[in-house]
């Protein structure tokens, strides 16, 4: 059974229209809806030409790793001890990619103990760490690329990836060294446009021949979109078949096997967020009881979720005219705010509900409970649509 603030919760909901309905919950509830996570893992495993490992960081509830294990995932990109750990527990034969590629030598010494195979660096100082520190045999070390990033909403490129040039300095010696050279990048999160991966494919085989290396292995990263936008739903086999395709002619015979590690592309769309009215100020304002604080802390840096339902106490949808409104948080601090307007019903009324759709990636992870506010429910329905 599931508890919220002493209170039983039942232990698997028709929708989140029903928590709405027959709990009227005060609290912000995180609904997880196991049967949507299952049909977007095998959208990945039927479609990526090679392996899915789960971005660990995106949502690390362990129902997620363990919905993901039944599902047919197995491996997990970890970026931390805790992560490493963790997934020693729930999957101990589970393949673990420590792809965070600046590490304390003290979690180096760490993953090296729990018995991790596959690393990524970035920098000359970071691979002599793990030359080093990591025993050669059946090690696989990926230096990252970056490229100027295109089509996504914002560039891991200004903290992590090497140049081209660098990276194929990286790739030699990691080969000379002993260890299995591979190669990784990272496109950029919520990437919608496939070309970016074909430009980064393209740029690895440059690499390969610029060290006179093969790579062992492409791990093509994260960036897979979830579904953000009313109406435009993510073509994930598009981008899947034309990173197969790429993959093929760029390298041909030599072509090296293929990785990636979706996070938010997994399982985003498998959560929604319920939150409540508590006050719309003088007919204008309207404000949550979470923000950017808690379930919705990205929001500010990737834009608005518009796949938003609105629904009455009794969990009927608010219907009407919509006009657009300034969102505020909870908190006692004027940073709370979601950026720009949201369009919602012009009746939204206190008390009611605001239901936010694909909240499952960096959302239950950066709740900080600031303020005292952040108390979060979890639940688990059979659905997460809404009847109109």
């Amino acid at each position: 059974m599931q508890e919220r603030a002493g209170k039983i919760m039942q232990t698997v909901w028709q929708d989140p229209a029903e928590i709405i309905r027959k709990s009227q919950p005060d609290d912000p509830v995180m609904v997880f809806a196991p049967s949507v996570l299952e049909q977007t893992a095998k959208r990945f495993l039927d479609g990526f030409p090679g392996l899915v490992t789960y971005a660990v960081k995106a949502n690390p509830d362990e129902a997620v790793i363990q919905t993901l294990l039944g599902a047919g995932i197995g491996g997990f990109d970890v970026a931390s001890p805790a992560e490493i750990d963790l997934i020693g527990r729930l999957a101990p034969g589970a393949a673990r990619h420590y792809h965070n590629p600046v590490r304390a030598r003290s979690e180096i010494a760490h993953a090296v103990k729990a018995g991790v195979k596959a690393w990524s660096v970035d920098s000359e100082s970071e691979l002599a760490k793990l030359i080093e520190m990591v025993p050669p045999e059946g090690c696989e070390i990926s230096p990252r690329f970056k490229l100027p990033v295109t089509g996504a909403i914002y560039d891991f490129g200004s903290k992590f990836g090497a140049t081209p040039d660098l990276a194929a300095e990286l790739l030699s010696r990691v080969a000379e060294a002993g260890f299995t050279p591979s190669l990784t990048f990272h496109p950029g999160t919520q990437c919608t446009d496939p070309g970016a991966w074909e430009h980064y494919i393209r740029t690895a085989r440059d690499i390969c021949d610029m060290a006179g290396t093969r790579a062992h292995r492409l791990n093509v990263g994260g960036g897979f979109p979830s579904h953000r936008v009313h109406g435009v739903l993510p073509d994930l086999e598009a981008i899947f078949d034309l990173i197969g395709r790429t993959n093929a002619e760029v390298f041909g015979d030599d072509a090296p096997a293929l990785v990636c590690e979706p996070g938010r592309g997994l399982c985003a769309d498998a959560f929604s967020l319920i939150t409540r009215v508590k006050a719309v100020r003088d007919g204008t304002a309207v404000f949550l009881n979470d923000g950017v604080y808690g379930g919705l802390a990205e929001l500010p840096v990737i834009g608005n979720i518009d796949r938003v339902d609105v629904l009455r106490p009794d969990g009927t949808p608010r219907g009407g005219d919509e006009m657009g409104r300034v969102i505020f948080g909870p908190t006692c601090d004027s940073v709370d705010r979601l950026p720009g307007d949201m369009v919602l019903p012009d009746a939204i009324a206190e008390g009611d509900y605001v239901v936010f759709h694909g909240a499952g990636a960096y959302s239950v992870v950066t709740n900080t409970r600031f303020n005292g506010f952040g108390e979060m429910a979890r639940a688990t329905a059979m659905s997460l649509e809404i009847a109109a």
